[in-house]
């Protein structure tokens, strides 16, 4: 399936250059809806006023983390098919591992630049 580049994003970072990043890379690769939220629970609020075809999240964020976010979009039944990519700088097997038993699409290890970015989104949809 093709990758639909009208589809709404979400970025969930609380660094505010990450989502700049992130933003800029998807704007590279021709996505144009791009919003953003600073933590999990800000994001949680928005998807629950807006459909999203794909979160991209950061996985250490306060007051709620990415993963913490994952677990409560999977665990709402309006939410729970959003394709979602955890964005981290740490390669742990077990955060890989806590993800992906969560529920996650795919997984991104900072840095990384506009092909990775593209590669994870294309196998998201690729299913």
């Amino acid at each position: 399936m093709a990758v639909d580049l009208s589809m709404p994003i979400l970025v969930v970072d609380d660094y505010n250059t990450m989502i700049r990043i992130i933003r800029n890379l998807l704007k590279q690769l021709g996505f144009e809806d791009i919003d953003d939220a600073s933590d999990g629970s800000a994001a949680l609020a928005k998807m629950k006023e807006k459909r999203y075809g794909l979160v991209i999240s950061d996985w250490n964020m306060e007051p709620m983390t990415g993963y913490e976010l994952l677990k409560e979009v999977r665990a709402d039944s309006g939410l729970s098919r959003t394709p979602f990519i955890m964005v981290t700088a740490e390669s742990k097997t077990e955060n890989v591992i806590a993800a992906k038993k969560a529920g996650v699409n795919n997984y991104i290890v900072k840095p990384f630049n506009a092909q990775t970015l593209k590669a994870k989104i294309d196998a998201v949809f690729a299913d």
